[in-house]
């Protein structure tokens, strides 16, 4: 026998999922994602990218540049700042509007990133929030920026 799957049954697992909604969110909210680099991330990212530049997958090559040896690719770690946005802070059902960042410093194989999104700007009117974004090992900020998201209302259809 069919049985009929009920709409609240549908619904509650989207509602399980989602991160914030729009309303939901102030300014100074923030959202902290850490990982430690590691020799297997830098392969897979030039894997999975196709940026398999020597500087950062071939130590001979990297040690005659000005860093000395192989750095991580930059989005690399600018990934982790995705990871907040889309499974933290809005979190899942927010979309990327735009983003600015800003390469301070390398990172290295073994580093521990800090990666740390602050909301800065709700705009209600719009649906969308900007963030402060930096990635910091220890006190040393290795990328800084800005992002855009839309963020959608749970009280009416966007």
């Amino acid at each position: 026998m069919d049985q009929q799957v009920s709409p609240a049954a549908i619904i509650a697992p989207m509602e399980e999922l989602h991160g914030y909604f729009i309303d939901e969110l102030k300014p100074d909210m923030t959202a902290v994602y850490v990982r430690t680099v590691t020799e297997t991330d830098i392969v897979q990212y030039s894997q999975i990218s196709g940026d398999d530049n020597p500087l950062h997958v071939n130590e001979d090559f990297a040690k005659q540049t000005i860093f000395k040896g192989r750095i991580a690719h930059g989005m690399l770690t600018g990934g982790y700042i995705s990871a907040v946005l889309g499974t933290k802070l809005p979190g899942p059902g927010s979309a990327y509007l735009n983003q600015t960042l800003n390469f301070r410093a390398p990172v290295r194989i073994g580093d521990t990133v800090q990666t740390r999104v602050t909301i800065k700007d709700v705009e209600l009117d719009t649906n969308n929030v900007i963030c402060d974004l930096v990635c910091s090992i220890g006190e040393k900020v290795v990328i800084d920026g800005f992002a855009t998201l839309w963020v959608p209302s749970r009280h009416r259809k966007d």
